[in-house]
């Protein structure tokens, strides 16, 4: 497929000003939104938690996770936590992401999209239907 490369504005959720315009790698094979300390901090982001990261050459740490950070691309925003790495890491933009705000990876265009299916807003699934529409 290639590298897919993005370019996202990220804002801090508690503290408008605090914004920056980076590149990102788009990976479906990753779950969260994934940022270098050194931009975390400038962001002014707080420290959530800790999770458990594994990696692709099958390796584990514990990592910081940090948020909330309003997360703009192709047009569609939305709120997310960060997984925090070493500064010079490359930012990445995981399928939790893709998911919330319905876009999808055109691998021969080496792009994101909106979804085809709902180019206007992002569509949510409801798998199960519990209650009674109103």
């Amino acid at each position: 497929m290639g590298k897919v490369i993005e370019k996202l504005r990220l804002t801090n959720v508690f503290e408008p000003k605090k914004t920056a315009e980076v590149e990102a790698v788009i990976d479906t094979g990753a779950t969260m939104l994934v940022l270098p300390l050194a931009l975390v901090r400038r962001l002014g982001l707080k420290k959530r938690s800790e999770v458990t990261v594994r990696y692709a050459n099958g390796a584990t740490d514990v990592r910081p996770v940090y948020g909330v950070v309003q997360t703009e691309i192709k047009g569609r925003v939305g709120d997310f936590d960060v997984l925090a790495e070493a500064d010079g890491a490359q930012p990445l933009v995981g399928q939790i992401v893709l998911e919330q705000l319905d876009l999808v990876v055109d691998p021969k265009k080496r792009k994101v999209l909106p979804n085809p299916q709902s180019p206007d807003l992002p569509m949510v699934e409801v798998l199960a239907l519990t209650w009674a529409r109103a």
